[in-house]
């Protein structure tokens, strides 16, 4: 997913497929942008815009 497709994602969804993902799939936000491909920096960004931040002690956006 790159930064475009990010940013023209409806955030609500945006934050509850990364966390589905994260929490089925993935240790680490780490290794879920390297494994899927995805600008880190754009996810967190994005997220953060709409008032979520990665908490890596629950591998979850909150």
């Amino acid at each position: 997913m790159d930064r475009e497709e990010i940013f023209n994602r409806d955030p609500i969804i945006l934050l509850s497929m990364v966390n589905m993902k994260l929490r089925d799939f993935y240790s680490s936000l780490d290794n879920y942008c390297y494994e899927e491909e995805i600008d880190q920096n754009a996810l967190i960004e994005r997220l953060k815009e709409a008032g979520y931040e990665y908490n890596s002690s629950r591998n979850a956006f909150v």
